[in-house]
């Protein structure tokens, strides 16, 4: 099997993943910069991972937020502390990202982060000109329901790199399952957090690095 474009997961895969510590931090700064110094650590927890519309509006009701304004403010509040990350050289590329540079092939990111953290991290590990598109969410409540494994992202990036024969590559389920919804074949790299993984979902290829690429492209 071979590929004329691979689209990558962001987080996890070329580059680091934030610590959830700095995540939860910056939801928790969010909270305060509503004046609520004291918030549920359960609405801490909920606002951190795994977001839905349906809690967002929970939260927001609880502590009288504006729910779109909020939300803003979360996805605005998080970028900011995962760029403050990849400046302190705590969030990195994978080593192995520069043997994507020998692959005749198209190429492009769609991650469930934010659009905002997607484009810092391109710009400041100078790593744009490897990719052809790349989409986050947007800072809206409605970008939550498009997440993977809906495969919204993934098949606006498909468009723009109109791609014939396509392969995901993700660190999670969900990636592998947003391949299968978008009808094209998947990979998942086992990077340390994923060394023992064991899945569910099963992907079309099992991967240790970024360079075992160059084999099942056939380049």
């Amino acid at each position: 099997m071979s590929y004329d474009t691979v689209v990558f997961d962001n987080d996890g895969v070329l580059v680091g993943r934030t610590r959830f510590d700095v995540l939860r931090e910056a939801t928790e700064e969010t909270f305060a910069k509503f004046g609520v110094s004291e918030p549920n650590p359960d609405h801490v927890e909920d606002m951190t991972i795994g977001a839905t519309p349906s809690g967002v509006a929970t939260v927001s009701d609880v502590y009288d937020f504006d729910p779109e304004q909020f939300w803003r403010t979360r996805d605005s509040t998080v970028s900011e502390a995962q760029q403050d990350e990849a400046r302190a050289e705590r969030k990195t590329p994978y080593e192995d990202i520069d043997t994507l540079a020998d692959l005749d092939i198209t190429m492009g990111i769609v991650s469930s982060n934010q659009q905002e953290t997607v484009d810092f991290l391109l710009e400041h590990f100078e790593l744009a000109g490897m990719f052809d598109t790349a989409y986050g969410r947007e800072a809206t409540i409605e970008s939550l329901t498009l997440r993977k494994p809906n495969p919204h992202y993934l098949n606006r990036a498909l468009a723009d790199l109109d791609a014939e024969s396509a392969l995901y590559v993700g660190d999670n389920e969900s990636d592998i399952q947003a391949a299968e919804n978008a009808g094209i074949d998947s990979a998942f790299i086992r990077r340390p957090h994923r060394s023992d993984w064991e899945l569910n979902t099963w992907p079309t290829w099992d991967i240790d690095s970024l360079d075992d690429l160059h084999e099942i492209c056939g380049v």
